[in-house]
């Protein structure tokens, strides 16, 4: 006789909103099981009844194939007394969902549209033809919708639009791919689609094809469109030929972003193909449902308006994610800008009203639509380094979905992230929800944006934290904001500072999934350092439970404190000062002292002052200001319009063709930057071409963090080197830096699933903290 048995299953992780009720529904009528599945607050719970052999499998199956979307963690099964249920098709089912209990399940982040969809939507006889809003189980938006948990139609932004009897009839279809699909829609009882001008009058006719057609015309005209997509709205224009040209330079002047590269949506590879170099790993990123921004070399020959990247080999690229993008892209049959829809510095515009208000000096006209975005997510940005994908930003399509921990924190944690490029991070047991990008926090919409943020993920995660993990700067929004939030509260909250850098390379630890210790170099623009200077240049030994400082490039003074970031000249006077001594302007710095004339004059005044601290002119250890103050001597750029301008042009001048590099000393703990910018300083005085210098530049530094590593190794012995900091961005620089360490013996860490810039460190502060206090509670 065969034995019968029932199981109550627990599974979670991102189980949710990713059709796995209706894949357990399928699979058990598969195999004859009797039972019922259903959503709460923890994942999902069902019960299974059948044959032992049927269960088996039944359980085998949810690990091994559970749904594309799907992210199963864990499966807890408990045997329970049999009913004696007979299986069928209409013996298992599916349950409303239950809200009570603690809130442990996981959201899916939104989803590019499906192959079966995008089917769907160019298919003349399907009832969904040409619908901008289509979706089903295994596509469409999630994050940015959902209001709660668990994950329901009443607990989105799409409880407003009640089903019409065919989409109802889907839903509620075992068979159907759209069953239990909670965004389904079609053109009866969805959102639709309009077309509204800078004033509110309407163009083309609401819900119907009219409103994009008449959009694409608007393009094609030149006009810039702000188009509402899953998260916040973008700005597009058209990216070539005379009337693009026009265009791009009318969208940079209005948005007030002079040179920073906008991002073009193409609509498919062979497209992106004839536009940049597509790797295989590239290519899978662009096809992935995730559908990120990705860096690529431009080609020599794409034929596109000149100011959409001025001053850059690479080109920001993405392929379309909704069917509304598909749609244009199929109409248009050209690559368009698609950058997000703000003015520069302020976070992406989401709410109708908001983006109308903010917007409106920027576009021409709006398509948009009535189905409301709950949460704001930008578009996420890759680049690929030695065939690894590297977060720039992580954002749409990856957030909320949980980094994982080396360990479990005890406590709730909140990490409070740094000013620049600004996350933040919730952390529960081994989960870590690192936010989408929030923006630099240098603005009261931004500010906004961030604490609208963080109060979204304690009520979708159910998380309080206990402690708020912070950078040591004091003047860092993020920094005042985790001692108001610890005062305020009752009982007051446990405060933990993180050293910015100690935090970067905490970051990659976890990004990895170690504990450390290791060797750790972290070079980023600067951060504040336990002396009180500005580090960015620095050889750590990091844990996540704490560092020490074994090396760091020598301190130069930044003249005239953040204006030397906005300004590198002046660290290229700083760093030549160093060099070479007060009153000397070698040959190679004559064109640069030229350019700036008086100023130049007035520079050396402060810097004979800065000494005495009398002026404004911290000393910095960054090794951001050090490639900033050599693109100055070279030539590249005196003044940035964006972070890390100066930087990014620097390395695309590199002559890859060049072996040699400046030597620099090692001096007991110091890292004699000064000896690279002579190097540069007496090459460009012999003629040596700019690709030449900029690749020995490049490769001296390499050549010197690489000498620091191994006397790091021989003072402690450690083998492995973890890389992070935003100045490894920098593909020439982490890819040979890579490589010669691994010549010389070393395990390398890299980023990998978060950026190694400012967007990593509310990861690495909980990482942190968590550890810190499982050390505690373990003494």
């Amino acid at each position: 006789m065969t034995t019968r048995v029932r199981v109550r299953v627990r599974v979670t992780g991102i189980v949710q909103g990713v059709g796995f009720r209706p894949f357990v529904h399928g699979l058990a009528g598969s195999l004859g099981l009797a039972g019922q599945v259903g959503n709460d607050s923890s994942g999902v719970l069902l019960e299974a009844e059948g044959d032992q052999a049927s269960v088996r499998k039944f359980l085998s199956e949810l690990v091994e194939h559970p749904p594309a979307l799907a992210v199963v963690e864990r499966v807890e099964t408990t045997e329970i007394p049999v009913t004696g249920a007979v299986g069928g098709p209409a013996a298992f089912r599916i349950m409303a969902s239950s809200a009570g209990g603690q809130r442990d399940t996981l959201i899916s982040p939104d989803t590019a549209t499906c192959a079966d969809c995008l089917a769907e939507l160019f298919d003349p006889a399907d009832r969904r033809y040409r619908y901008p809003f289509l979706n089903c189980t295994n596509c469409g938006p999630r994050f940015t919708i959902v209001t709660g948990v668990p994950y329901d139609r009443a607990a989105t932004t799409m409880a407003g639009f009640p089903m019409c009897p065919s989409c109802a009839a889907e839903y509620h279809d075992p068979a159907d791919r759209r069953f239990h699909a909670q965004p389904v829609c079609c053109p009866t009882c969805g959102p639709t689609l309009r077309l509204v001008g800078a004033e509110p009058e309407v163009v083309g006719v609401p819900g119907g094809p009219e409103p994009l057609l008449a959009a694409v015309a608007a393009l094609r005209a030149g006009s810039i469109v702000a188009i509402k997509g899953l998260g916040g709205f973008h700005l597009a224009t058209l990216a070539r030929g005379a009337v693009g040209e026009l265009a791009v330079a009318r969208l940079r002047a209005r948005k007030h972003r002079e040179d920073k590269p906008f991002a073009l949506l193409v609509g498919d590879l062979d497209a992106a193909r004839e536009l940049v170099a597509v790797d295989p790993v590239a290519a899978e990123l662009l096809t992935s449902r995730r559908r990120p921004i990705v860096l690529l070399p431009r080609l020599p020959d794409a034929t596109l308006a000149a100011q959409i990247a001025p001053g850059n080999d690479h080109l920001g690229v993405l392929l379309p994610y909704t069917p509304l993008h598909h749609l244009l892209a199929a109409e248009l049959a050209e690559p368009i800008v698609l950058t997000s829809g703000n003015i520069s510095d302020e976070p992406i515009a989401f709410e109708e009203r908001e983006a109308r208000a903010r917007l409106a000096p920027i576009a021409d006209l709006f398509l948009t639509h009535d189905r409301p975005i709950h949460m704001r997510t930008d578009d996420s940005v890759l680049r690929v380094v030695q065939g690894r994908p590297m977060p720039i930003r992580r954002s749409r399509g990856y957030a909320p979905e949980p980094v994982g921990l080396p360990w479990s924190a005890p406590r709730p944690v909140l990490g409070c992230g740094a000013e620049l490029k600004s996350t933040f991070c919730l952390a529960r047991g081994r989960h870590a929800f690192l936010s989408q990008h929030i923006g630099d926090l240098e603005n009261y919409p931004t500010l906004r944006s961030y604490l609208d943020g963080v109060a979204h993920f304690q009520e979708l995660f159910d998380v309080t934290p206990a402690v708020l993990a912070h950078d040591l700067h004091p003047e860092y929004l993020s920094t005042k904001f985790a001692f108001d939030r610890a005062e305020e509260a009752e009982p007051p909250l446990e405060l933990v500072g993180v050293q910015h850098h100690h935090a970067h390379l905490a970051a990659c630890l976890a990004d990895n999934g170690v504990a450390g210790p290791v060797l750790g170099v972290a070079c980023d623009g600067l951060g504040y350092g336990t002396d009180g200077t500005l580090w960015g240049g620095e050889i750590m030994v990091a844990s996540l439970v704490g560092f020490r400082r074994l090396a760091h490039l020598a301190t130069v003074p930044m003249p005239g404190g953040s204006a030397a970031i906005r300004e590198p000249w002046r660290m290229a006077a700083a760093y030549l000062r160093a060099a070479y001594g007060p009153g000397v302007c070698p040959p190679a710095a004559a064109a640069l002292a030229a350019r700036q004339g008086e100023r130049w004059e007035q520079l050396g005044a402060v810097l004979d002052a800065a000494s005495s601290g009398s002026v404004n002119a911290p000393l910095t250890s960054s090794a951001g200001r050090l490639f900033d103050a050599v693109a100055a001597l070279v030539g590249v750029r005196d003044r940035v319009n964006y972070e890390g301008q100066a930087a990014i042009e620097l390395e695309q001048r590199v002559d890859h063709a060049e072996p040699g590099g400046y030597p620099a000393r090692l001096v007991d703990d110091l890292i004699i930057g000064a000896d690279l910018v002579s190097g540069v300083a007496e090459d460009l005085a012999a003629g040596v071409d700019a690709g030449v210098v900029a690749a020995r530049f490049h490769n001296g530094v390499v050549d010197v963090l690489a000498r620091a590593c191994a006397a790091g190794r021989e003072e402690t012995g450690l083998g492995i080197v973890a890389l992070s900091g935003g100045v490894f961005q920098n593909v020439v620089l982490t890819r040979r830096l890579a490589d010669r360490l691994r010549a010389d013996g070393f395990e390398v860490l890299t980023h990998h699933r978060v950026p190694p810039n400012d967007a990593g460190i509310s990861l690495g502060q909980v990482a942190v903290a968590a550890a810190l206090d499982r050390a505690a509670a373990s003494d």
